[in-house]
């Protein structure tokens, strides 16, 4: 079909596993030794704070939990920003900096987060170590996401757009600004809501870790939540419920849904949209004369003293700028020796991290070996499931402004009601059946990686220029043609970035789904996510280095030898053209 020729045709690259994987994985194994290390020094008691369930408590504590969310948000755009940057540009850069994402979002960072806060303990005072540990935390849940997602839109850029940045002599700083973040404009957004979705789960665990006698609470929703459980209070937790989704529904009214409306405007498309999305805060905000006050007054100065001073920094190619070879021969110098000192480091724990793995019993590496392929099986089960609805329901609320206008607020929510606090319903509902806990396993990783896939589905769905809609219109083509030629295409480079964060996230999820404490017993079925939870539980650094390890390699390998395949065949063949 004509459509076809939308989309650049070419033969998709091949990388093979890459001497940046071994050295991304010793670091990895300093860093847990050096962990576990320090955790052995942490304080024996620690008190927490005393928590109030007075419902006159939670505006403060809402307010302190949405603060920790937008700390580590912000910390998380501005990580995307450079290291996605970086990644798509410098070809040598990628060899490490992509397997090292590959690696930092299949980390299991549930099962070390006692490991996190232990060794913070020991270095830090305790209010602070656990303020720390909860940004820490959120922030590993919102920015892979983030980054896969902008690394995509970089790399699948149109190469007439390109092609006219370089004509006009832009600068990387003008490039950056006219091009490229619009261009990913819609995709960031949608992650974005997506990655506030899935901080709100991780807030819930950070704010209300409790460690034996040690206590590192924080005063906000989450440890509001997990008191009112303690002490079973119903209306409490019903009060703690509520407000969590009137926080959640005034976030998509005054700051996505408007954010969705001005970011229309940088769609991929010659016409316009036959419904565009509205927002009545953004309308309302843009005809405020005090907002075209702050535009000509604050904003706009400020804006071109940035261009400015960026243009300096970063000229436009061909300008002649010269830099003296002294300073070439000191950045060497400089890179010379930090590499030196790096590998250094990473020889000594590497060293010390293999003779705690040493430790590790033959029997143990076979029940790591079992446990990997069963949750594999899961994390299959649980991504098949997943795309098998998001796929339809996200073009339907991509393409359907009407839909997405009612839906949109709805998907947000189920999304940010932690998954965790459901489980005991379902295991309730499962342990009895055969196979209960596997079922119950498959339906929590589903549960909490779903949302990656239909949220990145949203974006792709929502990036559809509107003139090829027409197109597909005026020659006629059947449904399941449309879908061919122009949805699934248009698709794929969405999907498999929502598939290498959703796996990602099953990975994780297994930790807690694998191994459960419930009705004073102890549910554990065969997995990898059990093995590292009974080792933390138990404290066994070996084991749980081990097994994590274990982890993170089979991760790396899948998504070295399916995703990131599949991710150059989205650069090289699925891309508008």
């Amino acid at each position: 079909m004509a459509l076809r020729r939308i989309f650049q045709v070419g033969q998709p690259m091949r990388r093979p596993l890459t001497v940046g994987d071994a050295l991304v994985l010793v670091a990895l194994a300093t860093l847990l030794y050096a962990g576990a290390r320090l955790a052995v020094h942490a304080p024996s008691m620690i008190e927490g704070p005393e928590i109030s369930l007075s419902p006159r408590a939670l505006p403060w504590y809402a307010l302190l939990s949405v603060g920790r969310m937008a700390a580590a948000y912000a910390l998380s755009m501005a990580f995307t920003l450079v290291y996605g940057y970086v990644a798509a540009y410098g070809r040598r850069a990628e060899v490490v900096l992509m397997p090292l994402l590959d690696v930092l979002q299949s980390v299991p960072i549930l099962s070390f987060l006692p490991v996190v806060l232990l060794s913070l303990s020991a270095v830090l005072p305790e209010s602070a170590a656990a303020e720390l540990a909860s940004v820490v935390l959120i922030f590993t849940s919102q920015v892979w996401n983030l980054t896969f997602a902008w690394y995509q839109s970089l790399t699948t850029v149109p190469n007439e757009l390109r092609e006219a940045s370089a004509t006009f002599r832009f600068s990387g700083w003008q490039r950056f600004k006219t091009l490229e973040l619009p261009f990913a404009a819609l995709s960031l957004l949608w992650n974005s809501m997506m990655s506030w979705a899935g901080g709100w789960f991780f807030l819930m665990a950070a704010e209300a870790f409790v460690v034996g006698q040690r206590d590192f609470r924080l005063p906000g929703l989450g440890a509001y939540l997990y008191e009112a459980a303690a002490q079973g209070n119903v209306g409490a937790i019903l009060a703690g419920i509520g407000t969590l989704v009137l926080v959640i529904v005034a976030l998509d009214q005054l700051v996505w849904r408007p954010l969705l409306a001005w970011a229309d405007r940088f769609k991929l498309e010659t016409v316009e949209g036959e419904d565009p999305p509205t927002s009545w805060f953004y309308n309302l905000v843009r005809r405020s004369h005090l907002t075209d006050w702050l535009s000509r007054a604050v904003w706009r100065p400020l804006s071109e003293r940035a261009d400015g001073w960026m243009l300096r920094r970063f000229p436009p190619p061909g300008g002649g700028e010269a830099k003296g070879s002294v300073r070439h021969l000191t950045q060497r110098i400089l890179a010379f020796l930090l590499a030196a000192a790096g590998l250094g480091i990473l020889a000594y724990g590497g060293l010390r991290a293999g003779q705690m793995l040493l430790t590790v019993l033959p029997g143990q590496w076979a029940e790591i070996g079992l446990g990997i392929g069963a949750t594999l099986l899961r994390v299959v089960v649980a991504l098949g499931i997943a795309l098998a609805w998001t796929v339809p329901l996200g073009v339907a609320i991509g393409t359907n402004r009407r839909l997405a206008t009612w839906l949109q607020p709805v998907v947000q929510i189920t999304a940010s009601i932690p998954a965790t606090a459901l489980f005991p319903v379902f295991l309730l509902l499962l342990v009895g059946l055969p196979g209960g806990l596997n079922l119950a396993a498959v339906l929590l990783m589903l549960m909490g990686t779903q949302w990656y896939l239909l949220f990145n589905v949203i974006a792709g769905a929502s990036a559809i220029p509107q003139d090829l809609k027409y197109t597909t219109d005026l020659l006629q083509l059947s449904r399941g043609e449309r879908w061919q030629t122009l949805i699934l295409p248009a698709l794929f480079p969405y999907v498999v970035t929502g598939a290498i964060t959703a796996s990602g996230g099953a990975w994780n999820a297994s930790i807690v789904a694998e191994y459960v404490e419930f009705g004073g017993q102890t549910l554990q079925t065969v997995g990898i996510g059990a093995q590292i939870a009974r080792a933390t539980a138990a404290g066994d650094y070996s084991l749980l280095l081990a097994a994590t390890l274990t982890m993170v390699v089979t991760v790396v390998l899948i998504n070295r030898l399916v995703w990131r395949r599949l991710y150059r065949l989205a650069e090289e063949r699925y891309r508008m053209e």
